[in-house]
């Protein structure tokens, strides 16, 4: 089961993938993606490894995400990936624009081919304003590609608002 759960920043995705792993009954690996490279984004990290219980194992992804998933997904596992888009930021920042599609297309042919459970958690960017800058419209453009070719692999894509799942598919 492969499940993209999408919303804006602080819709409550997070707390509802860790729902979803948590009764999964399932060992849970938490695949970090986020690096902190400030002190509010360390606060943020530190918030989500306290919400986490002390049995899930965790693992940062760094660029490699799809070599990741690779190694600790099993049938008796739920993998929890936070967050994609996170993950899609370093890529545009730090990569070559061969690196990043390199890791994109890894990442889509690895993901239907996992066992066990996968959840990933994604920022939805592309519901306001379109932003300004060229790096930023950017990020948008590739978060969207992305989400599309995701959903189209997952059994189940929810949509958070407000801290309400709005399912948008379901297999």
């Amino acid at each position: 089961m492969r499940e993209l759960i999408l919303g804006g920043v602080r819709s409550g995705k997070s707390r509802f993938a860790e729902q979803h792993a948590q009764a999964s009954g399932l060992q849970v690996v938490y695949v970090a993606t986020a690096q902190a490279r400030d002190a509010e984004m360390q606060r943020r990290v530190a918030e989500h490894q306290a919400r986490r219980p002390d049995s899930w194992l965790s693992v940062e992804a760094g660029q490699n995400l799809a070599e990741v998933l690779q190694r600790e997904a099993t049938a008796q596992r739920c993998v929890l990936v936070d967050c994609v888009t996170l993950w899609l930021t370093q890529l545009l920042c730090d990569a070559s624009e061969q690196e990043l599609r390199r890791e994109c297309a890894a990442l889509l042919e690895v993901l239907p081919r996992l066992p066990g459970q996968i959840i990933l958690v994604s920022n939805e960017t592309n519901m306001g304003v379109v932003p300004l800058g060229e790096l930023s419209r950017r990020y948008c453009d590739e978060a969207g590609r992305l989400h599309q070719q995701l959903a189209a692999l997952c059994e189940r894509v929810i949509l958070m608002v407000a801290g309400l799942p709005l399912v948008v598919k379901k297999e």
